[in-house]
């Protein structure tokens, strides 16, 4: 059986690690981040060329199936999968994580989009501790009331906010960690995605009393989608029998 992976996140790089020595898989990666965390298995990176492309590869690739184990925002491969599956008749299969939760003593801020977002943030604060990925960054250019930190992996390209400063930074980090940096820095308001997972920094944002504007994530192709690592695993070795 060979399985085309389309990664890029800790549930993809656990997934290829569970299957690897069952099946032949290829995970796919953008190709956007330098040194990526590389999963078990076969790797390919760069882009397939949108629908067509995709379509292409999976027969000339004889591919079984398809997990599209991205990131919750990456919502244009996540399309292009989708029809392409149904271009082809290759079972696809969504693994997405869950996303948050508000829970008590949060203060929380939902909007739809970043441009929503940078509307709304200088409501809420003025020193912004921005985590939504560098290619986000464009959306909070023109707000020069606002300072930010802003983290990423890559750096950031412009435009950017004028008063930005950058940290290159790598997680998983921890509440005690994040509850520093947001004191050190006078942070008053953060800024993320619903990306889900265990997330040290709304914790801590809880624990300091500082709101958070939370981007919603873009809704899924109309597609079976699995939560974690194992279901999609089962529903591989099921397609096998």
């Amino acid at each position: 059986m060979r399985v085309l992976l389309l990664g890029g996140t800790t549930e993809a790089r656990r997934l290829a690690g569970m299957i690897a020595g069952e099946v032949t898989v290829i995970t796919s990666l953008a190709g956007r981040t330098r040194d990526p965390l590389l999963p078990a298995g076969e790797v390919r990176i760069g882009g397939f060329g949108g629908v067509d492309g995709l379509a292409g590869y999976l027969p000339e690739q004889r591919i079984d199936a398809v997990v599209d184990a991205t990131h919750p925002f990456a919502a244009a491969i996540s399309e292009n999968a989708f029809r392409a599956c149904a271009a082809t008749g290759v079972p696809l299969m969504i693994l997405r994580r869950p996303g948050w939760t508000a829970g008590p003593g949060d203060e929380w801020h939902r909007v739809a989009s970043l441009p929503e977002a940078a509307t709304v943030l200088p409501r809420l604060g003025r020193r912004v501790f921005l985590t939504t990925g560098r290619q986000g960054l464009a959306c909070f250019a023109g707000l020069d009331e606002c300072w930010f930190l802003a983290r990423s992996v890559e750096p950031p390209a412009p435009p950017v906010p004028r008063r930005l400063e950058v940290l290159l930074d790598r997680g998983p980090f921890t509440v005690a960690g994040e509850r520093d940096l947001i004191t050190r820095h006078r942070l008053d308001v953060l800024v993320t995605k619903d990306s889900g997972g265990a997330d040290a920094k709304l914790v801590a944002a809880r624990e300091l009393g500082v709101p958070v504007l939370m981007v919603d994530r873009p809704p899924l192709p109309d597609a079976a989608s699995v939560s974690t690592p194992d279901a999609a695993a089962r529903w591989l070795r099921v397609l096998r029998r």
